[in-house]
């Protein structure tokens, strides 16, 4: 089995190098990942500029672009082969709720997924950031899972992990996404040169976090596992917009003035 690894803490982030040593023992693997921390890049590609490759002393490649631009890169040229499967992380920090519309980690897998590769995105739940290897220990189950179970279907799962010892987690859950309350303000200072400078305010906290929700899940020590789809479609407002748009601009109109 072959899988491509990413993320958005950058090469040297200590999440990717548990994730990798964890799963060189059951496949072989190749990192390509940002040259810098880009959380909070989304699924952004960098298209007014050539990407740059370098390999790093540890034999992961790195690229000074988005996570999107390192999996893209990867799958659609870099490599010689299309990997088996797409793992991003392990992110330093959760990405449950809405945080995902915002993280380069999901961005990454998601990218994958796009391309027709299974995908995972693993996130640890804490900014202390203490039991990566655990993390990877959840993970490598979760791919030998797939290796024995394959699903039909190009899947992408978003994985947020209990920062604790793997022995203390109390089971993985399937669940959704929950919600949080609007962000936190943005924050204003100013800079040694007297111009006012704004820092993104932090985000808000949990609102939709009962039982099902990711944010439950992490809560009670369960791994929460979500399946993300792309089509951003809002069916049930179709039927909605058909009616107002035929009301606003009527179908015998001549044209739309």
């Amino acid at each position: 089995m072959r899988i491509l690894l990413s993320n958005d803490d950058g090469y040297f982030a200590p999440g990717l190098i548990a994730l990798a040593e964890e799963l060189k023992i059951i496949a072989e693997i190749v990192v390509v990942a940002p040259e810098r921390d880009r959380s909070g890049a989304s699924n952004s590609l960098t298209l007014d500029r050539p990407l740059i490759v370098k390999r790093s002393h540890s034999g992961f490649l790195n690229v000074n672009g988005t996570p999107t631009d390192c999996v893209h890169l990867a799958v659609t040229g870099l490599l010689d082969y299309t990997p088996d499967m797409v793992i991003s992380g392990i992110n330093h920090g959760t990405n449950m709720g809405d945080d995902t519309v915002y993280s380069g980690t999901v961005a990454a897998a998601m990218e994958g997924f796009l391309l027709g590769i299974p995908s995972i995105a693993m996130s640890l739940a804490s900014q202390q950031g203490g039991h990566y290897t655990d993390a990877a220990r959840v993970a490598r189950r979760l791919v030998e899972s797939y290796r024995d179970r394959p699903f039909a279907h190009p899947v992408l799962l978003n994985v947020n992990v209990p920062d604790m010892p793997y022995d203390q987690l109390q089971g993985i859950e399937v669940t959704r996404l929950g919600r949080r309350h609007k962000a936190e303000g943005v924050v204003k200072a100013t800079n040694p040169r007297g111009q006012s400078v704004y820092w993104i305010g932090a985000a808000g906290d949990a609102q939709d976090a009962g039982e099902g929700t990711d944010f439950y899940s992490v809560a009670s020590n369960r791994v929460s596992i979500t399946p993300l789809q792309v089509d951003l479609t809002h069916y049930r407002n179709i039927d909605d917009v058909r009616q107002w748009l035929g009301e606003a601009l009527p179908s015998e109109a001549p044209g739309l003035k």
